[in-house]
């Protein structure tokens, strides 16, 4: 089978991130079992009960070689707007691949899938590992729960593996790209008609906490100390939502919800923020968690692992980039890079596609690291 093959299939299954993406790695596993590879399950359950599950597989044995990671999930499709196909029945029209998910990231998983296949009667003298995980789109959980549980993770690990993320980046070579950190500060009150004196609005207890997140985003937007000028943007983003789920102008609101979302950086201890954002919310009676954490990517551009993926990729400088990866749950992989075939840009689109070119170059590019790191 060829990348368009794998990819015609894989975009099929309906892996959207609050469904279960079991079906989808059953058909993934199958093909890495029919490619001689041995492979490992981690299933979890996700917050709302859903079973989700991740495959790592693995063919040859010994220390380094390559070590590959994909996601299975995709974003909804509710938007999807290209007249010819729905999001799930992928077309090729003037050389490109429509469908959602073909981007980001099954079009890369096919490309590896494929120069699996072109490498499968060869013996391999280092490891080639291929992981798939559940939930990137929703906060790395899957990756989280291969860190955490996978015996051929810590193998890699162990044995410094050469890491790449396949996420689109039309195939230039990303050392490094900004953390994810999220928290929700929650303000309980009692909903009554609002004619009425014993109803308790909980916006009142949040006001106060709320212009302590806008002096926070003021504190740090243009502030040195918070930012990385290897990044464009420089700062953190602290993105501030509101809400009280209250649905009638006339009911004294039960509940309100602050959350905040930003973005650490290397070399930036995110710590003092969330201790800030903690304090403010105790100091007015309000709930407080941190929703999830992903850490930020950084392997020095002039460490000997990036100049040997330039080489390979026959490119002359790598790159940073604003958005997160798995990669975030997979830092205790000393090398370890973001390199995968498809433009950012097409991400989530209404329209998703992936070019073929990318398809070609991508299957190029990976049997170039197979052979390197793995024959």
């Amino acid at each position: 089978m060829n990348s368009i093959d794998y990819l015609k299939e894989l975009v099929a299954f309906p892996s959207v991130s609050a469904t279960s993406n079991v079906e989808v790695t059953d058909h993934i596993e199958q093909h890495l079992m029919r490619l001689g590879f041995e492979t490992e399950r981690v299933d979890y359950e996700d917050k709302n009960g859903v079973l989700k599950s991740n495959v790592i597989a693995q063919r040859g044995s010994g220390s380094g070689g390559f070590a590959y990671f994909a996601h299975s999930d995709v974003v909804p499709a509710d938007d999807w707007n290209h007249s010819d196909a729905g999001p799930w029945e992928p077309v090729i029209t003037n050389d490109r691949l429509y469908a959602r998910g073909s981007c980001d990231m099954k079009g890369s998983l096919a490309c590896m899938l494929a120069a699996a296949e072109e490498h499968a009667s060869r013996d391999l003298v280092h490891p080639l590992y291929i992981t798939v995980t559940a939930d990137e789109e929703v906060g790395y959980v899957g990756a989280l729960e291969v860190a955490k549980r996978s015996r051929l993770f810590q193998e890699m690990v162990d044995g410094n593996a050469n890491g790449v993320i396949g996420e689109p980046t039309e195939l230039q070579v990303v050392y490094a790209h900004k953390g994810s950190l999220a928290i929700k500060a929650t303000s309980r009150g009692l909903a009554a008609h609002s004619s009425q004196a014993h109803g308790v609005n909980a916006n009142l207890k949040m006001i106060p906490f709320l212009a302590e997140m806008k002096a926070i985003h003021d504190d740090v937007t243009g502030n040195p100390e918070w930012e990385n000028t290897e990044f464009d943007p420089p700062g953190i983003s602290w993105n501030i939502g509101v809400n009280d789920h209250t649905h009638a102008i006339n009911i004294t609101p039960p509940q309100s919800v602050c959350t905040v979302y930003f973005r650490p950086m290397p070399g930036i201890e995110p710590e003092p923020l969330i201790n800030r954002a903690r304090a403010a919310a105790e100091a007015n009676g309000l709930e407080f968690e941190v929703m999830f954490r992903g850490e930020p990517l950084y392997v020095p551009p002039g460490s000997d692992f990036v100049r040997e993926v330039l080489q390979i990729a026959d490119q002359s400088e790598a790159y940073s980039v604003c958005y997160g990866t798995d990669a975030s749950a997979f830092t205790t992989l000393k090398n370890l890079v973001v390199f995968g075939p498809g433009s950012i840009e097409q991400a989530h689109m209404a329209d998703e596609f992936i070019l073929l070119q990318q398809l070609e170059k991508g299957v190029e590019a990976y049997g170039r690291l197979i052979r390197k790191w793995c024959l």
